[in-house]
Parts: structure tokens; C-alpha cells; sequence
């Protein structure tokens, strides 16, 4: 079953600062169609003006991953770590029982973002936070996991949730078949391009909710950037 969730559908915020589309509900006035999807709760696309951000804040219980679309993101926190994320390049924190952290814009163009957040398969644990660049080209043709909660997924920043993300980058006229997790359920978000998921054609910014099927086949309609979350 694929549920498409349209640009246009989604909610958003506007705070002069910050420009805001939720895939998934966050309010009790949001869309009731736009449900989590298992560990699955936020999916964030963000938009932060240059020279602001989000000031210092706290989060227990849950990972958050990043993907920086374009910009440079800055982040500080209050285990010590500082970063520069660059487009392309992936953060992970895992608030476990609690830590605080700033985000903000570090370069001199709008910087946009994916903000996706999941519940961790246990409450608890040593907060942690740790980024790394994945290099669009070693996912040409194919998704490359960049986050994930499974040990197989070598290579791929560690969180702790029953859940990967997943990024690729299709050329006009390439395919990828993905098989699921045994839970069939995943969210797909086309981050640039067209695309075609199970025959369905899926515009620039737009999300598919997949659930109950094996597996999904994608074809580029025109060179494209995916990001997905396998959730378990």
C-alpha cells in the first residue's frame, strides 16, 4: 500500500526565521492522515534563515537524525561537541536521558534540512551525537544506509531504534528495487527530482508512506536525491 503525502498536503510553520514542512503530524490541529509510521514520529523539512537557528534546547528519549539538503548547519551541545555538517552529510544524536543543543545556520546561503525523529527501542542511555560525510557518489544507483539501529548496516552512523535511513542518487531512466524489513512499512521522500515508486509517480518534496508490501521498485523520472527510513 503506498499513501502519497503530497508538498502541498503537509503542514507547516513560518516563524521569519525558519521555514517549516512536517510530513508527519505534530499538533493536535495537523493533518490526522499524516500519522507516525512505527518508531517513526517527525519528519522535518526545514528551512533556516542565514544567521539564525534554533537556540540551546533539550531532548530525552529519542534519536534524531539529520541530513543537511543544503548549507552548512552548525551545532553545539552539552556534551562538548561542536560540528559543521555539510549538504550531503549526515548528524545523529541519541538524547538518551537527556542533553541540550543549538542548531544554526553557519554558512552565508538558506540552509535546508531534513529533521527526522524516531523512538529508541529503550528508554534511557548515555546521550551521544556524532556525524559523518557520505559522499553522494557512493550511492549512485542505489541506497546506501546512512543511519541505522542494525549492525549489518556497516559503515552507517549508529542509533538506537529498529530503524535505518537510507539515501540514494538515480539518474533519468535508473532503478532501484528495495525489499523491506520484515515490519513492510517505510517513508520515502523525494528530496530533488521525479520519480515512479510501484508505477506512481511522485513529485519534487514529496513523501509516500509504504506499508504491507515486500518490497518497492523506484525509477527516476529525472535525476533524483531519495532519502528514506526503513523502520524495522
Amino acid at each position: 500500500m503506498l499513501t502519497h503525502r503530497r508538498w502541498k498536503s503537509l503542514d507547516g510553520a513560518k516563524r521569519g526565521w525558519l521555514r517549516a514542512k512536517h510530513h508527519f503530524v505534530v499538533s493536535a490541529d495537523g493533518n490526522p492522515a499524516h500519522a507516525a509510521l512505527g518508531p517513526l514520529i517527525v519528519w522535518n523539512d526545514d528551512e533556516i534563515a542565514v544567521g539564525t537557528g534554533f537556540p540551546l534546547h533539550g531532548h530525552r528519549d529519542m534519536e534524531i537524525i539529520t541530513y543537511v539538503r543544503q548549507g552548512l548547519l552548525g551545532h553545539r551541545d552539552t556534551l562538548g561537541s561542536e560540528g559543521a555538517i555539510h549538504a550531503g552529510d549526515v548528524q545523529v544524536m541519541s538524547a538518551g536521558t537527556g542533553i541540550r543543543h543549538a542548531e544554526f545556520n553557519k554558512g552565508d546561503v538558506p540552509l535546508k534540512l531534513y529533521q527526522i525523529w524516531l523512538l529508541p527501542r529503550e528508554a534511557g542511555g548515555e546521550p551521544a551525537w556524532d556525524t559523518r560525510p557520505f559522499p553522494k557518489s557512493d550511492r549512485s544507483g542505489r541506497f546506501v544506509a546512512l543511519a541505522s539501529g542494525f549492525a549489518r548496516d556497516e559503515g552507517a552512523l549508529p542509533i538506537r531504534a529498529d530503524a535505518r535511513v537510507l539515501g540514494a542518487m538515480l539518474r533519468a531512466g535508473e532503478s532501484v528495487r528495495h525489499e523491506l524489513g520484515p515490519a513492510c512499512r517505510a517513508y520515502l521522500v523525494v528530496a530533488s527530482g521525479r520519480i515512479e515508486v510501484n508505477g506512481e509517480p511522485v513529485g519534487p518534496l514529496d513523501g509516500v508512506a509504504i506499508t504491507k508490501v515486500a518490497a518497492v521498485q523506484i525509477s527516476a523520472l529525472e535525476d533524483s536525491e531519495l532519502v528514506m527510513v526503513d523502520a524495522g
